[in-house]
């Protein structure tokens, strides 16, 4: 299989950026106006979110059947169209029935075109050596906080939300679905690349260990993005529950996607140099959060251990996300890659769109102390399930 093209990675990953942006970092700077227009409560937004997650996590299976079968532009393409749709009926908004219709529209859209979709439509076109890509993708991907917040906050204090929104379709249809027909491959002829093979086991003993490591990285996903969810929504809240000022909390907070995109930086360079398994670098970016968690309830208020907490968390969100999309690539191989990774996508999903309301009543009942013991326990049982994961040749490492 060809190696994955500089202008292919810069091409998708700019695309993934304009979809992150105009889909999973937009409630938090639309959801309050939004709601404020329509005469809802601001959790009808986020309800009406959360159901986008868990259509996406529904369609996901379907979605990797269809890239491994045709390849990538075509569910990349129809990705971006119907985020643009989505936003474009959020954007004509007048009631809960039409919000809620531009949110799971989003669903739809958002389960053609983020990660998964695009990790998938990589593996498809290149096989094993699209962990590069992948690494390379989540580069500029990481970036889409980055861009995404201030530039919707802009056009909300400008003009108003349903700006935003339609600036955001106008994104996908004039950048990303432009990129991603050009440089997704269409259709390509059935791969006979096989998994990594099984060393000294028989058949029924691989396929049960193959269930078993399965089950392993539905856990070590669906832990971890109860996590990420969860801080993405409530880390300066839970800064400031811990004793933190406002103007720390914030700045600390700010940390985190610097933080992402230098540990994705250095692992593309680690990876280039000695090409590590995924699963060594796998378990140090799970260990990470818990790391800087136990600093935290450590050293309470204290501005320094709070900005350690959130580089650290930053910095193992960043790797985990590249390790979401390399360890089922490392574990398995290539074939039927694009349904594997939309079956584990369910759980993380489900988990992703729980976290937040879940999140807030710990925190609510127990303080800050509650909500790092939850997130460190969580990251402490991913952990685990990295831990008795195996290399395919039998040997742990």
């Amino acid at each position: 299989m060809a190696e994955p093209r500089k202008a292919q990675i810069v091409a998708i990953g700019s695309a993934q950026l304009v979809a992150w942006a105009s889909s999973t970092y937009l409630p938090a700077v639309v959801a309050v106006p939004m709601a404020g227009e329509l005469g809802l409560a601001v959790s009808w937004v986020f309800a009406a979110f959360s159901g986008a997650l868990g259509l996406m996590a529904v369609l996901g299976p379907a979605v990797g059947r269809a890239i491994d079968r045709r390849g990538g532009r075509r569910v990349l393409c129809l990705g971006s169209l119907t985020l643009s749709a989505g936003l474009l009926c959020l954007a004509g908004a007048t009631g809960p029935r039409t919000m809620f219709a531009g949110w799971l529209l989003l669903g739809v859209g958002m389960a053609g075109a983020l990660y998964d979709a695009a990790f998938a439509a990589l593996v498809r076109e290149h096989g094993l050596g699209a962990r590069g890509a992948i690494t390379g993708i989540t580069l500029l991907g990481g970036f889409a906080s980055t861009v995404g917040w201030p530039l919707s906050s802009l056009l909300v204090e400008l003009w108003n939300w349903r700006v935003a929104c339609l600036f955001w379709a106008l994104a996908n249809l004039a950048l990303a679905l432009p990129l991603n027909f050009r440089f997704a491959t269409a259709f390509l002829p059935v791969s006979g690349e096989a998994a990594p093979a099984v060393v000294s086991q028989d058949a029924p003993l691989a396929a049960v260990a193959s269930r078993r490591d399965f089950a392993l990285l539905v856990i070590f996903g669906a832990a971890t993005a109860f996590v990420t969810s969860a801080m993405a929504a409530h880390l300066p809240l839970l800064l400031l529950s811990a004793g933190v000022g406002t103007a720390v909390a914030v700045a600390a907070a700010a940390l985190v996607g610097p933080a992402q995109v230098v540990a994705r930086i250095g692992e593309f360079i680690v990876d280039r140099r000695w090409q590590p398994s995924p699963l060594r670098g796998a378990r140090l970016a799970t260990a990470l959060h818990p790391a800087g968690g136990l600093l935290l309830l450590g050293f309470g208020g204290a501005p320094a251990a709070a900005c350690l907490f959130a580089v650290l968390h930053g910095a193992g969100n960043g790797l985990i996300t590249i390790a979401r999309g390399t360890l089922p690539l490392h574990l398995f191989g290539s074939v039927g890659y694009g349904l594997r990774q939309g079956r584990l996508a369910i759980a993380q999903r489900l988990t992703q769109a729980l976290a937040p309301f879940l999140f807030a009543l710990v925190v609510a009942s127990g303080g800050a102390t509650a909500g790092l013991a939850l997130t460190i326990a969580l990251s402490a049982v991913a952990l685990a399930a990295l831990l008795a994961l195996r290399e395919r040749s039998g040997r742990r490492v």
